[in-house]
């Protein structure tokens, strides 16, 4: 099997496995240089929720604004403009999706968020509180996603995102209409 290596300014990076497709694009785990990170490899994949501009630089926009406002993150570490490629430090640990599939939730993951929430709203930001947007690590919620967008009520936390924090009808539902289940279900 041939070995799968992505570029980010000419640096090489061997792909290990895909973390995960979302909206904007597709993340991978690769090693290179000083250890593991994350390529994350924009696409143009129709989104028939959701209206995109230029993907890369609302992604590296969003980085800037979830970091000025203290959002838990990982760090940016390069960015492919040519390519459309976003090089980012990779955190490892579980997702919370995980978590609640594993029956592994804790009280202070959502205090973790709800915390997120009280930096995000004075500033007018939400973020895509869908748990597989974040990561477990050391006891410390991360939000692996770039992607905020301005505050609407409907899809903060409390609205949107807390529905799927647990083994809701909502949680349960997804797992339904994307063929996915949990492992300890």
């Amino acid at each position: 099997m041939e070995e799968k290596v992505l570029t980010v300014n000419g640096k090489a990076f061997t792909v290990l496995r895909l973390l995960g497709k979302g909206k904007g694009g597709y993340s991978y785990l690769v090693s290179g240089g000083a250890g593991e990170a994350v390529v994350k490899q924009i696409h143009h994949e129709p989104c028939a929720y959701y209206q995109f501009g230029d993907k890369l630089q609302a992604e590296l926009h969003d980085y800037r604004r979830l970091q000025a406002a203290g959002i838990p993150l990982p760090a940016l570490l390069d960015a492919d403009v040519c390519q459309e490629r976003i090089l980012k430090e990779y955190i490892a640990g579980d997702t919370v999706f995980d978590l609640i599939c594993q029956n592994e939730m804790r009280p202070e993951y959502l205090e973790q968020v709800r915390a997120m929430c009280r930096l995000l709203y004075p500033v007018g930001l939400n973020i895509d509180y869908f748990p597989t947007n974040f990561v477990v690590r050391e006891g410390k919620v991360y939000y692996i996603d770039f992607e905020c967008n301005e505050y609407q009520e409907q899809w903060d936390f409390q609205h949107w995102g807390e529905k799927y924090w647990s083994r809701t009808p909502e949680f349960l539902d997804y797992l339904r209409q994307h063929g996915s289940s949990c492992q300890s279900t």
